[in-house]
């Protein structure tokens, strides 16, 4: 017994100096069956060079389509195209820069008569034919959403004119306001229609509430279709009339798609150019929005002033549709919350 108890002592490896038998393993050395602790990779990095490398394609194209056509417009409207002579005599273009010269002959130069005009034009056009599209496009989406027989054909026909092209459309509308068309024959009175003045002012806005008041009306019916019916249902347990629902439910739970709706249509309506063109036609004052004159000119190869008209009629877009998505709350991402918190 004692043989036995004496010789496991001495088969009992002594431990390290300055350790114990059950201590920690000093500093700088790992215990017996223990790893070394790595550090953890971040993997934010990687996943955001892999979004990076995934939407590259993306952002090559944008580049493509979108920067350079502004980069290149601000750069042709600080320049200017003129007929030189060179050493031998012979008459070439020649590029020179010139500032803001060509912006100094919008405000205030020899252009400014039309470009002003134009403003006026294309601000009219967008506040007079959006706000009549609201309205008929949200009574037309309130008819729709209702269930009678016949919807789908009344949904089918509504949409119509919004499907056909534009210049199409412009050339149907030219054809129901010539001399001896439709209009004229409604009326019972001759009404030059398509030459310039008043008349021709009502006829595009006519053709462009025809043509995209069905845009208005699909996207508001889209926000329609979400809102549950057991919300009308207890407005009517309420006692609460057609009216006290329309303006009570129909109109917070719809009013984001509309504001989006009456964004798009904003920004459509400022770059105006198609429809008074093929209905009215060129250089008629009462008519010609930003994009006709930027196209007059570049088709005058006057391509510095056509290029001021077009970076003027892009900053107007921009700062319309930034105050309208800031002052009326138009929450297009639909994130306001999350950004909030």
């Amino acid at each position: 017994m004692g043989h036995t108890t004496t010789d496991a002592r001495r088969g009992q490896a002594a431990p390290p100096s300055g350790t114990s038998p059950a201590g920690p393993s000093p500093q700088g050395h790992e215990g017996p069956g223990r790893g070394r602790r790595r550090p953890r990779r971040r993997t934010g990095d990687g996943q955001g060079r892999l979004a990076a490398l995934l939407l590259s394609p993306t952002f090559a194209v944008l580049a493509v389509v979108i920067a350079f056509p502004i980069v290149a417009a601000v750069w042709d409207s600080l320049h200017t195209t003129r007929e030189e002579l060179d050493a031998d005599g012979l008459v070439v273009e020649a590029e020179r820069f010139s500032g803001l010269d060509n912006y100094t002959a919008l405000l205030t130069g020899p252009l400014s008569d039309r470009f002003w005009t134009a403003m006026a034009n294309t601000t009219l056009f967008t506040v007079v034919t959006v706000a009549i599209e609201t309205v008929l496009g949200l009574a037309m989406a309130l008819l729709m959403h209702r269930a009678f027989r016949g919807r789908g054909l009344f949904r089918a026909s509504v949409l119509v004119p919004w499907a056909i092209p534009t210049a199409i459309s412009a050339l149907l509308w030219r054809w129901i306001f010539s001399a001896d068309g439709v209009a004229n024959a409604v009326l019972g009175r001759e009404v030059l229609w398509t030459a310039d003045g008043g008349a021709a002012r009502l006829a595009v806005i006519v053709a462009d509430t025809w043509k995209t008041a069905p845009f208005v009306a699909l996207l508001v019916l889209a926000g329609l279709q979400i809102v549950p019916d057991e919300v009308y249902e207890a407005a009517r347990v309420d006692g609460a009339g057609a009216w006290q629902r329309f303006v009570s439910i129909t109109l917070p739970l719809v009013k984001p798609t509309l504001l989006v709706a009456v964004m798009f249509r904003m920004m459509d309506a400022l770059r105006m150019f198609d429809l008074p063109q093929v209905l009215v036609g060129t250089r008629k004052p009462s008519v010609e929005t930003l994009s006709q004159l930027a196209w007059d000119e570049a088709m005058n190869l006057r391509y510095g002033p056509a290029a001021a008209v077009a970076t003027v009629l892009f900053l107007y877009i921009a700062v319309a549709a930034y105050v309208f998505v800031r002052l009326l709350g138009a929450d297009v991402i639909g994130d306001d919350g999350e950004e909030a918190r």
